[in-house]
């Protein structure tokens, strides 16, 4: 028997006989991500109005230095650099963009949007050689299961946040009261889509139970794998959903710190 190998692959950039519009996908990611690179870096710039009573906003949380009542260390310590400028931020948040830079979902989608390699599946790319993820630099993303460690624990981090995002202290009084706003819904969100993208993660999947010929043995691991292998179902989703709203939480509590917007009282 005879078999014929069929590609939609043609040479020369950007060629391809696919009739639909490939270009769509990798041209939204594009701007998508650039959008929130601008933002998020200044934002984190800023070292300001990244709090609000109870809330924080996640691109700074921890804190563990700063000005505000969320920091768990004090100001800012006498050991940072007097040339560089300072942020809270800066020495946090190179666990979530590390985690997100080398997460598997984004490798794929950033490689096609900002290096078009290749622009998309079945697409002419700029270069005729593939090297992989095998040598220097791209070697380092196998870095991505430790980012992984460290991710979970700022879940825990998050999670403690939407707790005190439920307490407000009373300007009169200064009591402090069981309450919740528009505030804590927004950081409660934040927690539950990060969990899914989180937990949905390809190295968590094997981490529980990949490393097994015979799941079906260990039913607790079983039971952990289907969890985790339903999130990961969906891990595009989440990673979108995720970025998208831990942004517009920093800006709920940044406009809300500048007095531009309203924290609603629900009870």
């Amino acid at each position: 028997m005879t078999h014929a190998t069929i590609s939609l692959k043609t040479d020369g950039f950007g060629q391809t006989a696919r009739s639909d519009a490939w270009w769509l996908q990798p041209t939204t990611v594009f701007f998508g991500l650039s959008a929130f690179i601008l933002y998020s870096t200044w934002a984190a710039f800023q070292g300001e109005h990244y709090h609000f009573g109870p809330y924080l906003s996640p691109f700074y949380s921890p804190e563990l230095f700063g000005d505000s009542p969320h920091s768990l260390f004090g100001p800012k310590p006498a050991w940072w650099f007097s040339w560089l400028p300072w942020s809270p931020a800066f020495l946090i948040l190179w666990v979530p963009v590390g985690f997100r830079l080398t997460c598997y979902y984004y490798r794929g989608a950033y490689y096609k949007a900002f290096w078009a390699d290749p622009p998309n599946c079945a697409v002419g790319e700029p270069r005729k050689r593939f090297r992989g993820e095998n040598s220097f630099p791209l070697i380092l993303q196998n870095i991505h299961r430790y980012f992984m460690y460290l991710a979970l624990g700022f879940l825990v981090i998050l999670s403690t946040d939407v707790w005190n995002a439920l307490w407000f202290e009373n300007a009169v009084t200064g009591e402090t009261t069981f309450g919740m706003g528009i505030g804590t819904l927004v950081l409660a969100t934040n927690v539950v889509l990060l969990s899914g993208y989180t937990l949905g993660c390809h190295s968590l999947r094997h981490l529980v139970g990949g490393r097994f010929d015979h799941l079906s043995k260990r039913p607790m691991r079983r039971t952990a794998y289907s969890c985790v292998g339903c999130l990961n179902q969906r891990h595009m989703l989440f990673a979108w959903m995720s970025l998208v709203w831990v942004g517009f939480s920093d800006v709920y509590v940044r406009m809300c710190s500048m007095g531009i917007w309203t924290d609603w009282r629900i009870f």
